[in-house]
């Protein structure tokens, strides 16, 4: 199923660590409810900030072409995108929610 899984964790290429894909609207604010300090958004943080599915799938292909996300994750999110909608990765992230949830 992953005959290149090893090799890739043994070469150390591996440019962006996934934690999770967050499609569970209960649990997505306890799992992004930690201090920010030091804190590298990923493209579910990305996509949290989108207003638009289009806004979104820009934000997917961006991070794609960038190599920051693997053709396969990408065709993940965009489905779940075109099924589910925008808000499925989680509520909208405003200005300063970083400011705002770190209690700064």
């Amino acid at each position: 199923m992953f005959p290149h899984l090893a090799q890739e964790l043994e070469g150390g290429d591996s440019r962006v660590a996934i934690d999770s894909v967050r499609s569970n609207l209960q649990n997505e604010e306890k799992t992004s409810s930690r201090k920010f300090a030091s804190y590298i958004p990923d493209v579910i943080d990305f996509l949290r900030r989108c207003d638009t599915e289009q806004q979104a799938e820009e934000i997917i292909c961006y991070l794609e072409g960038r190599g920051e996300i693997s053709l396969d994750y990408a065709k993940r999110l965009k489905e779940q995108l075109k099924k589910k909608g925008v808000r499925s990765f989680g509520s909208k992230k405003e200005e300063d929610y970083y400011l705002k949830k770190d209690g700064s």
